[in-house]
């Protein structure tokens, strides 16, 4: 975590020296939210991922967020705090690559059990633009289904930025 937050003030701060008066033009703001709810059942999911994305040209970006999201399913119930830093690649409008470093912090517990433990996530992603929105699909190149609180290593993408 201390190496990720680090990584990312460093960033951070070499793009905001090395920019002049424009910086702020070339930043846009974005993330999700999401939310589930069981019908007839006690099933409860929410979420939230703010993120900011700095735009170096047309064609390539640069950006950071934090995720937080909450799961209850009867006894069941998990929080996972996940910081990320991502790569963003345009080789044309449409089409975006992406690549998602993720450090997760997983606290689970039940009635039976508690445990709190890590894990980094490397999601790389194609997906099709239409304006500020992008969809598509990602891959955890580094999935251990012991760990992860995914059933699978794809996983939709759904970003918006203003």
């Amino acid at each position: 975590m201390r190496r990720l937050l680090f990584l990312s003030f460093f960033l951070y701060s070499a793009i905001a020296f090395t920019q002049e008066d424009n910086f702020w033009d070339n930043v846009r703001f974005g993330g999700g939210i999401g939310f589930g709810f069981g019908f007839g059942s006690n099933n409860t999911t929410l979420s939230i991922s703010p993120a900011a994305v700095y735009d170096f040209n047309d064609s390539f970006s640069l950006g950071m967020g934090i995720g937080y999201s909450y799961n209850k399913n009867d006894s069941f119930k998990s929080n996972i705090i996940s910081p990320n830093i991502f790569i963003l690649y345009r080789p044309i409008r449409e089409i975006e690559l992406s690549s998602d470093l993720q450090q997760m912090y997983v606290h689970r517990k039940s009635d039976s059990f508690s445990e709190k433990y890590n894990y980094p996530a490397l999601n790389l992603g194609f997906s099709y633009r239409m304006g500020n929105v992008s969809l598509g699909v990602q891959y955890d190149v580094l999935y251990d289904k012991n760990k992860s609180i995914y059933a699978s290593a794809f996983s939709p993408i759904v970003r918006v930025f203003f």
